[in-house]
């Protein structure tokens, strides 16, 4: 089988259609994530410690000079994506635990017995014809 023949297969099954919707959604779950943090949650955090914007705290390693720009570890900006991940964390755990709970609802939900087969009913017929006749 071609290499070509393979992936057509593999793109077209419906797991692969289903992996790629949700690695987009996911990328814009996280932009909006990201947005709610830095602009929504950061800024009273900032203000409650004494009018700190995250995104400026930064140690400088090196000064600028001349046309080289200064180097710098920008842990603040390290702590906001700390929060972005532990918020995106949290939301992915409770729909992984909603669809959970799906799923183990729909696994109680006991099965309808199966219809008796032609057999079952004929000797079900057998018999309650022996019946009627003692």
């Amino acid at each position: 089988m071609s290499i070509l023949k393979e992936f057509k297969e593999f793109a077209v099954k419906g797991n692969a259609v289903d992996m790629a919707v949700g690695i987009v959604i996911g990328a814009a779950f996280g932009k909006i994530i990201a947005s709610m943090v830095a602009d929504l949650i950061m800024p009273p955090i900032g203000v409650l410690v004494g009018g700190v914007d995250f995104t400026k705290l930064a140690i400088t390693l090196k000064e600028a000079v001349g046309d080289s720009p200064a180097v710098t570890l920008k842990y603040g900006i390290f702590i906001q994506t700390v929060v972005d991940f532990t918020i995106i964390a949290f939301a992915i755990f409770m729909v992984v635990k909603l669809i959970n709970k799906l799923k183990k609802q729909e696994a109680d939900i006991p099965a309808a017995p199966p219809e008796p087969t032609k057999e079952e009913l004929l000797l079900t017929e057998i018999r309650d014809l022996l019946k009627a006749k003692n």
